[in-house]
């Protein structure tokens, strides 16, 4: 409690202050109009204005506009000067808080003096109006309750729009009901209780039009919660929370607006104007406190609604936020009332009404923050989805935009919530935004943020655009089939591209927020030169890999040798090329440890047959077994991948124990091991068709003679036994 005290004390210096400034209380004063009137009397007769002229002319005073003085610019001297408007302001509020008691004990004591016979025969006529008026709107809420639960029925289960439709016909028809019996009221009034007919007194009036307008507020409560038909709630609470809602609003709306519309004025003009001050402060001190009870019912409903929306967010920066608000938002809500009803003490003419307009302000920029801001949020949950043809041209094109989307949505998000923030201060007179974006200052900084933050999203399209033509040049089923020379400069030219898009970007930003960019280019020139002499590994592997990519040695999907490592060209940078061998092991081989690079699949490739067969073998049977063998591998599908006919290059070489015959199949590029694979196979069957025989090491068990004279023998073959006389 001593917390809430200090805090209140607190909130409630600087509205005092507001209370006692100019703007807000103006005072007059009567010596300066003296003095205007007194000159413009002067100026406008012909001979006082030149005896004024030429008695200035005499005296030599010349008149100069006051020099404006610099504002003392010194924080100690604004902090003190601002302590002491803040003790000035809390002393006048404690002032008027004295004398709205002192006011009231007098205005009381005028009441018991006051002719109350009068005022009896004022309230008999008003109470026969209310009575009247009352009953007729009792009978007609009747038929409207029936009706709305008629609406209700049509439009259940329907759609968002039939609900929006079916709440404002449910609208019409209670606003028709207030109308009729407003009327009746009249009717009531002018027939029946003047003392003559056709005729009503002011009082009867002020009733009539203080049901009014309470009744078209209540309305308004009503088509917005609808507490007894859900179809046609606009809202998504609960029936619970609706009925409660309703009630406690509907019951606070009767007794400020009876009271201040109708109640006040007529204890003013008929009993005294003490007595209605009374009411007032009696009213506003019972409305506060029904609003304190309220707030302090629904502390923990708001504190665990607001963890629920936290957890949904996964407890982000907003997340943390709202949970610091469930904590302590009961606490601003008492503070604000106990402070509203302060002001209303102090100076109700002035302060009160500053006080609700900035009230009534911050809720309808929160409304609309909120409404923004969820409509940003279902847009984002729902995702983005392009039409079939764009997917098939640009099949990476909705997996960008949806990673660009999100952070997007969310710097709107925040400059939403920004905004928000810039009205709420705007309407309490905290920041005077509509000013200072007026000003020439304001101008140039709001035209500096909006430049930049055009340049930020032009790099993103450009991005976007650069990445999805890239996309659509590599795309192998739309269009021309891409070379992997097109391949890799393409990767090339997207990687540059982002990286100069994203410097000269954020450089052209800076410059258009203000910020000198002379030095970081003079700073990104000295750091490159020091990572140049740090980093010359570097530099050799950005200078090697340029000159690989001229020479166009390899490209992407090229089968290579690097080094000891060959494989598939996966990726290649201006650093460095990326290789995976035919075990699937991938290799990240710096430009700056290649000595030699060697291309398996530049124009066309060879499939070499060396076939070693027995020396007592046919060449030329063997050579037209490579024939036939070429001739059957043309018959399947290879043959599309074979661009020459059969090269036999004849006998290269005398082994040790087999001749080895050479011939040659050229075929497209990388094709060669397919194509190779099939006719060895091919090869090998006609081989052992037509009895060549491919030589193979041997090896012969001869048997000592330790092993015969143990009897340790083995049994000879069956091609042994053959030719020798039977023991």
């Amino acid at each position: 409690m001593r917390h809430l005290l200090l805090l209140l004390l607190f909130v409630l210096s600087p509205v005092a202050v507001m209370a006692q400034v100019p703007g807000i209380t103006p005072e007059t004063t009567t010596s300066s109009d003296a003095g205007i009137d007194e000159l413009i009397r002067i100026i406008e007769n012909d001979e006082t204005r030149a005896a004024l002229i030429e008695r200035l002319k005499q005296s030599g005073t010349e008149v100069t506009a006051p020099a404006e003085t610099a504002p003392d610019l010194n924080i100690v001297r604004q902090l003190a000067e601002y302590t002491k408007t803040v003790a000035e302001g809390a002393s006048a509020t404690l002032r008027s808080l004295a004398g709205v008691f002192v006011d009231l004990q007098q205005g009381l004591s005028g009441a018991l003096e006051a002719d109350l016979e009068a005022f009896w025969d004022v309230a008999v006529g008003v109470l026969l109006v209310a009575l009247g008026l009352l009953a007729s709107f009792l009978i007609i809420r009747i038929i409207v309750t029936w009706a709305r639960g008629r609406i209700a029925q049509r439009v259940a289960g329907r759609g968002w729009m039939s609900r929006i439709l079916g709440a404002l016909a449910a609208a019409l028809v209670d606003f028709g009901s207030v109308l009729l019996a407003w009327a009746v009221g009249y009717v009531v009034a002018l027939a029946l209780v003047g003392q003559t007919t056709g005729q009503m007194g002011i009082n009867q009036s002020l009733l009539l039009n203080a049901f009014l307008l309470v009744e078209l507020s209540k309305l308004a409560v009503r088509v917005i919660l609808s507490p007894r038909f859900e179809p046609l709630r606009l809202i998504p609470v609960s029936d619970d929370n609706a009925a409660y809602w309703s009630f406690w609003i509907g019951r606070i709306i009767s007794l400020l607006g009876y009271t201040f519309l109708f109640v006040t004025p007529l204890l003013a003009a008929n009993l005294s104007v003490g007595a209605a001050s009374a009411v007032q402060v009696l009213v506003m001190a019972t409305a506060v406190t029904i609003g304190i009870i309220v707030v302090l019912q629904n502390k923990d409903d708001v504190r665990t609604w607001l963890a629920g929306i936290a957890t949904k967010r996964g407890h982000d920066g907003t997340g943390q936020l709202l949970i610091l608000l469930g904590r302590y938002w009961h606490m601003l809500a008492i503070i604000y009332l106990v402070t509203l009803l302060v002001v209303w003490f102090a100076n109700p003419e002035e302060a009160l009404p500053f006080m609700l307009g900035a009230t009534v302000q911050s809720l309808v920029a929160v409304l609309i923050g909120v409404v923004i801001v969820g409509f940003i949020s279902r847009f984002v949950s729902a995702g983005l989805r392009l039409p079939g043809d764009i997917k098939q041209r640009l099949p990476l094109l909705e997996a960008r935009l949806r990673a660009f989307v999100p952070t997007v949505m969310e710097v709107v998000r925040w400059v939403v919530i920004a905004g928000v923030v810039v009205a709420i201060a705007q309407a309490w007179a905290l920041f005077d935004f509509v000013g200072w974006i007026g000003s020439e200052a304001g101008q140039q900084v709001a035209g500096s943020v909006i430049s930049a933050a055009l340049i930020v999203l032009a790099c993103i399209v450009l991005h976007v655009v650069v990445a999805s033509w890239v996309e659509y040049r590599l795309n192998t089923s739309v269009g021309k089939v891409p070379t992997a020379r097109e391949k890799t400069l393409l990767n090339l030219f997207k990687n540059a591209f982002t990286i100069a898009l994203v410097v000269f970007g954020l450089m052209l930003a800076l410059a258009q927020i203000g910020v000198n960019i002379a030095p970081l280019l003079a700073g990104a020139g000295v750091i490159g030169l020091a990572i140049g002499f740090g980093a010359q590994k570097l530099v050799q592997d950005i200078i090697t890999g340029i000159f690989i990519q001229f020479e166009n040695v390899m490209n992407e999907g090229d089968v290579v040798a690097v080094g000891t490592t060959s494989g598939v060209v996966e990726k290649l940078t201006i650093r460095s090329v990326t290789i995976r061998d035919l075990g699937g092991t991938v290799h990240l081989i710096p430009f700056s440890s290649v000595d030699q690079v060697s291309n398996m699949m530049r124009g066309f490739s060879f499939h070499v047959a060396e076939i070693g067969v027995a020396y007592d073998s046919d060449i030329v049977q063997v050579k037209q077994a490579m024939h036939d063998a070429f001739d059957a591998l043309m018959q399947t599908e290879h043959k599309d991948s074979i661009i020459d006919d059969l090269d036999m290059q004849g006998i290269i070489a005398f082994a040790a124990s087999a001749v080895t015959v050479r011939a040659r199949i050229k075929t497209l590029p990388g094709k060669h091991w397919g194509v190779g694979r099939a006719y060895n196979e091919v090869l090998k069957a006609i081989f052992a068709e037509r009895n060549i025989e491919i030589p193979y090491p041997h090896v012969t068990y001869v048997q000592g003679g330790e092993a015969r004279a143990s009897g340790r023998v083995l049994p000879p073959r069956p091609s042994e036994d053959k030719g020798k006389p039977d023991a």
